[in-house]
C-alpha cells in the first residue's frame, strides 16, 4: 500500500473511532473523569468533533493525538493500536481494523 493512502486509510479509522467510539476502547484518565459532567462531556463532545488537523499537530497525517482546550483545561487525545487477538504477539498494523484495536485516551495534558 502506498503510504500516503495508507496515513489516508489510517487517519480515516481514527477519525471514525473517535467521532462514534465504535470498535474500540475509550478511557478517561483519572483527571477527566473527575471533572464535573457537564464538563467531562464537553471534553468528549469536543474529542469527537475535533478536526483542526495540521502539519504541525498532525505530523504524520494519521489523526492519532491532538490538544485541545475546554473550560480553561488543557486535554490531550491519544489512540493506540493493540492486536485484536491477545495471542499474538505481532505489531497491529493500524491501517486494517480487523486485525487492530483502537484504544484511545482522553487526559488531562498534565497527566501525559
Amino acid at each position: 500500500m502506498l503510504e500516503t493512502v495508507r496515513r489516508a486509510t489510517i487517519a480515516r479509522l481514527n477519525d471514525h473511532f473517535r467521532a462514534t467510539g465504535e470498535d474500540g476502547w475509550i478511557f478517561l484518565s483519572r483527571g477527566v473523569a473527575v471533572l464535573p459532567i457537564a464538563t467531562k462531556d464537553e471534553v468528549i463532545h469536543a474529542v469527537r468533533l475535533f478536526g483542526d488537523f495540521t502539519s504541525d499537530n498532525d505530523p504524520h497525517g494519521e489523526h492519532d493525538c491532538a490538544l485541545l482546550m475546554v473550560r480553561g483545561h488543557h486535554i490531550m487525545w491519544k489512540i493506540d493500536y493493540y492486536p485484536r487477538d491477545r495471542n499474538r504477539p505481532d505489531d497491529p498494523d493500524p491501517a486494517n481494523p480487523a486485525t487492530t484495536r483502537r484504544v484511545m485516551t482522553i487526559m488531562l495534558a498534565e497527566e501525559y
